[in-house]
């Protein structure tokens, strides 16, 4: 991320080839036609199982009326992986040279959130955070180790900031063993503490320079972790057609339950990639609140396939929860997803109040599906199908109507 809108000097071209070890300098802004790399790539997919425990662990609280306690916990442990998802992809789309050392100290990052997939059930059940301290340490004290190579390799300002940032990060992990040290009843005030802090470092980081992250890359990024955590929906979907198949008595009960599910995703999935929103990524301020803001996209979107998983159990007698507690399960983060999607994306390329208010009333909707029963969760699909298919006859008659540019795509 950056607070300033004017970043150091860097070269505008990817990393050359060759030699296996070279200088960790920053890439260029205007670099073009730059894309996610296969290490970026494998980055994200090997994030998907930190994501599926989390989810897991949720459902199983939320299934055994323990909503409260599983939620606090789900938040606390999906920080920790978006939070290191967030700062390796900053860091990568400004100083990404792809030699072997940056490689390899990326695979460890990666061993990081394999640890601390590990430890998601016994965070759950427990409250142990051992092994989820552990993971986020590996994963961050590498990370500091990579802020510590640009440093080296950078100077004046840039060095500055990189040095920053090492220190911030080390400093927040030692300030985590709270988690291991303190009271249960302490921790979530821990955790809270300590997420402020987090967020502050790069805001303090990169207070009077910036690094020199790339706007098109970045919102890429985000679009394919997005899709991973879209992915972990459609499989409770699945999970949802499997149960009935496996139980037919069940079977006409779960087929609304999987419709639905489908149609909430498939709509997640336009409403985010209906605009390109790398042209919005141009100040500080812009680049914080957007990329801060996503934890409630990446967290509410695993949710909502955590609900489906939910909202089948409860059908098939497996939960101890009420028809209204599952349909909330579901309705509940897809509200959420919409209203945030809607303010950090959608609403920057809306084109009067028409076309402003369909997200928000689209998320009311869904709130008010909750209260349908047994058919919640197909309604609320439905509804959010409904939001697809408006957003796209309102901005075609404004762009009939000579709308302007800000109504150059079916946006919901």
């Amino acid at each position: 991320m950056t607070s300033s809108p004017t970043p150091p000097a860097a070269h505008s071209g990817p990393p050359t080839a060759g030699r296996p070890l070279r200088r960790l300098t920053a890439r260029g802004r205007d670099e073009a036609h730059r894309v996610a790399s296969p290490l970026e790539l494998f980055f994200d997919l090997c994030f998907v199982v930190a994501i599926a425990q989390a989810g897991a662990q949720l459902v199983h609280a939320l299934a055994e009326n323990h909503v409260g306690e599983g939620i606090m916990n789900y938040a606390m442990v999906f920080f920790a992986i978006w939070w290191a998802w967030m700062n390796f992809t900053w860091f990568a789309s400004a100083y990404d040279n792809d030699d072997v050392l940056y490689r390899v100290v990326t695979l460890v990052q990666i061993a990081g959130v394999l640890v601390l997939a590990a430890g998601v059930s016994r965070a759950f059940e427990d409250h142990d955070f051992l092994a989820v301290w552990l993971g986020y340490a590996i994963m961050r004290i590498a990370m500091a180790a990579q802020w510590l190579r640009a440093a080296r390799s950078a100077r004046d300002a840039e060095r500055t900031v990189a040095v920053r940032y090492a220190v911030g990060v080390l400093l927040c992990q030692v300030g985590w063993l709270g988690l291991l040290f303190f009271p249960e009843g302490a921790r979530p005030w821990v955790f809270l503490v300590m997420a402020i802090a987090e967020l502050c470092v790069p805001v303090l980081a990169e207070r009077g320079a910036g690094t020199a992250w790339h706007p098109h890359h970045i919102a890429e990024r985000y679009g394919l972790f997005t899709i991973i955590v879209l992915g972990e929906t459609v499989a409770a979907a699945t999970v949802a057609v499997k149960t009935g198949v496996d139980e037919h008595d069940a079977l006409a009960d779960l087929v609304p339950i999987a419709t639905g599910g489908l149609l909430i995703v498939f709509s997640a999935w336009w409403i985010y990639f209906a605009v390109p929103i790398h042209g919005h990524l141009r100040s500080s301020r812009q680049a914080f609140l957007w990329g801060y803001g996503h934890y409630l996209i990446f967290a509410s979107a695993a949710a909502i396939g955590a609900g489906l998983e939910v909202a089948v159990e409860q059908t098939v007698g497996k939960a101890h929860i009420s028809t209204l507690a599952a349909s909330a399960a579901v309705t509940l983060p897809t509200a959420l997803y919409l209203l945030t999607v809607w303010a950090l994306h959608s609403r920057h390329f809306k084109a009067g109040i028409a076309q402003q208010v369909v997200l928000p009333a689209t998320a009311l909707a869904v709130i008010c599906c909750t209260f349908l029963g047994d058919w919640a969760v197909f309604a609320a699909g439905l509804v959010s199908a409904l939001a697809v298919a408006a957003g796209i006859v309102l901005t075609s008659r404004t762009s009939a109507h000579g709308g302007g540019a800000r109504a150059t795509a079916p946006v919901a």
